[in-house]
């Protein structure tokens, strides 16, 4: 069964991953993190764009979102490493596992999860300069 969908849709649905992705980015990058604006808005888009494809040709998202879940894990596993004595890019990869569920759900046409998801992934990553703010006072 395949379900056409329009293609100011497909446009709507990958623009507002791409924003919402690439919100989550600048803040990794003004933190100076290895996986930036483009990283999550590629992650965002991509996700986005294999959600519209599978929802598209089968009707059912499930098998891609599975897939794209644990695509995310091995890219997110790539950001961690460990340093002499501590381990670093946790919460990257924490971030682009969440903007992989933005895209899905932008591809999917649930906006307003999409957007819920993103604003709180921000200020949680946002906390920590706001936090660096208050201890330097």
């Amino acid at each position: 069964m395949i379900l056409l969908i329009s293609e100011i849709d497909i446009v709507i649905r990958i623009l507002v991953a791409a924003f919402l992705g690439g919100l989550i980015g600048f803040e990794r990058e003004i933190d100076g993190e290895s996986a930036g604006i483009r990283t999550h808005v590629l992650v965002a888009v991509g996700s986005a764009t294999f959600a519209i494809l599978s929802f598209s040709i089968t009707g059912d998202a499930s098998r891609i979102v599975a897939g794209v879940v644990t695509g995310i894990g091995f890219l997110g596993a790539g950001t961690i490493f460990k340093s002499t004595d501590k381990i670093k890019g946790l919460t990257t990869a924490a971030a682009l596992w969440c903007v992989a569920a933005v895209g899905l759900s932008c591809g999917l046409q649930y906006f307003f999860l999409a957007t819920t998801l993103a604003i709180v992934v921000f200020f949680v990553l946002f906390i920590k300069k706001i936090k660096r703010v208050v201890i330097k006072k």
